[in-house]
């Protein structure tokens, strides 16, 4: 325990107070702008960033990992607002966050192992696209000024870590922000700035109860909407938690990260704060900025806290242009460049998995819809493989009789494919079918292999099921009927 502490908490702890406060400068405008897009005042974002990054450093089961208010999660609130108010998304929040953790309890975490790379790799993509487009409308219709800034932030931040010793020792987009800044003040260049988003809060956040009715009718308005922020959020957690393992080579407890994000979500709720979950682009901030404890995530949440409520003056003078510099800077070290060129010598099915989680997020916005989707094909182009490698070898060496050897996983892809290699037209009086190297997985297998023997029976064959494994045989006299002789009365006399 106190090894992992020391890891969590005490391993970098310069390296995370100054990733924390990149994180920290970073999440301000989109806290900001996440509020906006949900309908609800800007403080509301901007105490969640706070609520959630604190609190899951101590709850969530992946250091390092940055979580706060979120764009997925804003868009499933709008008509929540627009329709019931602050008071029920509160509510709303606190609930998602009793979700989460059940799903915790559950053990729901262990699902993201259904998730295969090509899905990962596109929904990394998708949100490395995504970050970029979100950064367009700040470069459209506006000065000279702000696309030399921005190239100059650019510049800052990839050039800045060549320099001798402090170039190591201080985050290149923390000098970007802070150059930029100063820059921009003394020049007084007329650009947009953090506070032409919105006004900070000036006051620290304060524990209420939501102000709704505690009954049925409630519930049910509250439920859909938790139910969705609980989904939508847990996915995204888990697969920024993947994301971040294999940026920093450790691995993650996904369950113990479910119940983080819940707690998380419920604190927040009952301090005026919209759910959200964990967000790729600040955790690739805080990576590449030298975080990688739990240190790192409290520090962001606290340096926002205090920033906005004793510096708002300061922060609202930030160029929008050097945070669009950073967020491009995340959207190119997001996105994986390989997956372009191995898709020459990955598998056809491979890249449509990739390619269409790609698309799906991008054009509808809904990272679950889009993992859906990606999981979806990823399964039926694996059952198909699957099903095509089973095979059925036939020797009728012997003129009365006949022996089939059954290879390969017989499913309810493959089953089909299983009955027709079957001869049935040569009437044979007995036949073998060594089941030795094969295994039936569930019961349209099982139905096939009733098929079958019933098949041959009605042709006059006796027939003889050897080398059943012990798994193949429980399912087979479990759900099995050829070997029932009034079930197979009744099948053959065609009821």
């Amino acid at each position: 325990m106190l090894k992992n502490f020391k890891t969590d908490w005490l391993s970098n702890i310069r390296g995370d107070l100054l990733a924390g406060m990149v994180v920290a400068l970073a999440l301000i405008p989109e806290a900001i702008a996440f509020s906006i897009i949900a309908g609800v005042d800007p403080k509301v974002g901007l105490y969640a960033s706070f609520s959630i990054s604190v609190v899951i450093a101590f709850t969530g089961g992946r250091s390092g990992m940055i979580s706060a208010a979120t764009g997925a999660m804003a868009l499933l609130m709008i008509t929540l607002v627009k329709d019931h108010g602050l008071e029920y998304l509160l509510a709303t929040t606190v609930l998602t966050g009793v979700l989460q953790v059940l799903a915790g309890y559950l053990k729901l975490g262990n699902l993201m192992r259904f998730v295969s790379r090509s899905v990962v790799t596109g929904f990394v993509n998708a949100l490395a696209i995504l970050i970029f487009m979100a950064q367009l409308p700040e470069l459209t219709n506006v000065t000279w000024h702000v696309y030399a800034m921005t190239v100059a932030g650019l510049g800052i931040i990839y050039l800045f870590p060549y320099l001798p010793i402090i170039g190591k020792l201080i985050p290149s987009p923390l000098i970007c922000i802070v150059g930029l800044t100063i820059f921009a003040i003394m020049f007084n260049i007329d650009v947009r700035t953090v506070g032409d988003m919105g006004d900070l809060p000036d006051t620290l956040p304060i524990f209420l109860w939501p102000d709704v009715p505690l009954n049925l009718a409630t519930l049910w308005i509250v439920l859909p909407y938790a139910t969705a922020l609980a989904l939508v959020g847990l996915l995204e957690s888990m697969m920024t938690a993947t994301i971040v393992d294999d940026l920093t080579d450790t691995s993650s407890d996904k369950n113990r990260e479910c119940k983080g994000q819940g707690i998380a979500n419920v604190f927040t709720g009952f301090l005026g704060g919209m759910a959200g979950c964990a967000m790729i682009g600040q955790s690739m901030i805080n990576i590449k900025s030298g975080g990688r404890g739990r240190l790192s995530s409290l520090a962001a949440g606290m340096y926002l806290l205090l920033m906005v409520v004793f510096l708002g003056p300061w922060l609202k003078q930030i160029p929008m242009a050097a945070l669009v510099a950073v967020m491009i800077m995340v959207a190119i070290g997001t996105f994986s460049w390989h997956s372009i060129t191995d898709m020459r010598k990955h598998p056809l099915s491979t890249n449509i998995v990739m390619l269409s989680t790609v698309v799906m997020v991008v054009v509808t916005h809904n990272l679950a819809l889009g993992v859906f989707v990606g999981v979806l094909l990823a399964s039926l182009f694996f059952a198909n493989k699957i099903s095509r490698m089973m095979v059925v070898r036939h020797d009728d060496a012997l003129s009365n009789h006949c022996e089939y050897r059954v290879i390969g996983q017989v499913f309810f892809a493959s089953a089909d494919k299983f009955i027709d290699s079957f001869d049935f037209k040569t009437v044979q009086e007995s036949v073998t079918i060594d089941l030795s190297t094969a295994h039936f997985w569930d019961v349209t297998a099982v139905s096939a292999l009733d098929k079958v023997v019933i098949k041959f029976r009605r042709e006059g064959s006796d027939v003889t099921l050897i080398g059943m494994n012990e798994a193949t045989r429980t399912i087979v006299d479990k759900f099995g009927v050829h070997d029932k002789p009034e079930e197979v009365e009744r099948l053959m006399a065609g009821h």
